[in-house]
């Protein structure tokens, strides 16, 4: 039974959201503001947010950064057409993805379906797999976690799959496209912006001057790549 909160001051919304995803698989809490959002992620085992932006008391992108203190959990965002800078603020500040309104069903029920896919993948039937390592970077997949020089460092799960397909193919140019095709598992329909700001947001915890990389670097008019000068290896 996976947990999602459903956040958003328009009560006709919440419900419809309920309809779309509506399965034995999902049980659901609700929020009317950012400020019983971050309540409710504090007392619950919160899998995965559906958070409205524009929203009374608390918003979404205020209650976000404040959720981000206490869980990785996926957050999608629910955004207006017009609200183009907010979804790049809520991506910048540790949103996973977002839906824009009105929405389709089957998109929402979709989008939900591969973030949770990716959140609860590890499972007692999956193998172990290796820790991966990059110059100073070791990531282990078993654990879900991150270490930078030593420091663990915190990523979102959208963050951990990005930095697991460059450690896993280092060297390799991969396009905005593929990106997103691998991560979000759907067929890439120009969100450049979505990808770019991952990166740029990854690369903010990696790097230690994100405007000059030592790890993940531009390819212009192609993509990114991870470039390692030092070692670079799996330990299983």
């Amino acid at each position: 039974m996976y947990n999602i909160l459903i956040c958003d001051d328009e009560k006709d919304i919440v419900n419809a959201l309920k309809i779309y995803l509506h399965s034995e698989e999902y049980s659901f809490f609700e929020a009317c503001d950012g400020i019983e959002a971050v309540k409710t992620v504090q007392e619950n085992d919160i899998h995965l947010i559906l958070m409205d932006i524009m929203m009374p008391n608390m918003d979404g992108i205020e209650a976000m950064v404040k959720i981000r203190e206490l869980s990785n959990v996926p957050i999608i965002l629910l955004t207006a057409k017009s609200e183009d800078a907010d979804k790049i603020l809520g991506l910048s500040v540790g949103a996973d993805d977002y839906i824009t309104k009105p929405f389709n069903p089957m998109e929402v029920s979709a989008r939900v379906k591969s973030i949770l896919r990716r959140y609860m993948q590890l499972g007692s039937n999956v193998k172990a797999p290796d820790v991966l390592r990059a110059g100073g970077i070791e990531l282990n997949d078993r654990t879900k976690e991150v270490r930078l020089d030593g420091d663990e460092i915190s990523l979102t799960p959208t963050e951990f799959d990005i930095l697991k397909l460059f450690l896993e193919h280092p060297g390799t140019v991969f396009s905005p496209k593929e990106i997103y095709g691998r991560i979000w598992n759907e067929t890439f329909l120009g969100n450049e912006n979505t990808v770019a700001v991952h990166i740029r947001h990854l690369r903010e915890k990696l790097e230690i001057d994100p405007g000059n990389p030592r790890y993940l670097k531009v390819v212009w008019g192609h993509g990114y790549k991870l470039e390692v000068k030092e070692s670079y290896g799996k330990q299983g």
